[in-house]
């Protein structure tokens, strides 16, 4: 099924949309995170508000990620340095 949406702005009453004459009609480039495809278009900003919010998910679950991976790798050196500073202190004490 192949849905066409109506040329209608929501933030004036629907009339049609006045395209270069409105600050909300702005440009995008990039990738569409559904698709993959390549945008390079014009377009009203209220219209791309859905696809901007899932390329802004995908892209914190990305950080987060990496956050994470930061942080184990932190909690691990952190172990080896106390086991080191551990044992350093136990042969200053034996000498």
């Amino acid at each position: 099924m192949n849905l066409n949406a109506k040329d209608g702005c929501p933030l004036h009453k629907f009339d049609p949309c006045k395209q270069l004459d409105c600050a909300w009609f702005t440009k995008l480039n990039g990738t569409n995170p559904n698709t993959g495809d390549s945008v390079d278009e014009y377009g009203c900003a209220v219209a791309w508000l859905p696809m901007l919010l899932i390329e802004g998910s995908a892209q914190g679950r990305s950080t987060a990620s990496a956050v994470e991976s930061f942080r184990n790798e932190m909690v691990e050196s952190n172990k080896l340095s106390r086991d080191l500073l551990i044992a350093s202190d136990r042969t200053l004490l034996s000498n």
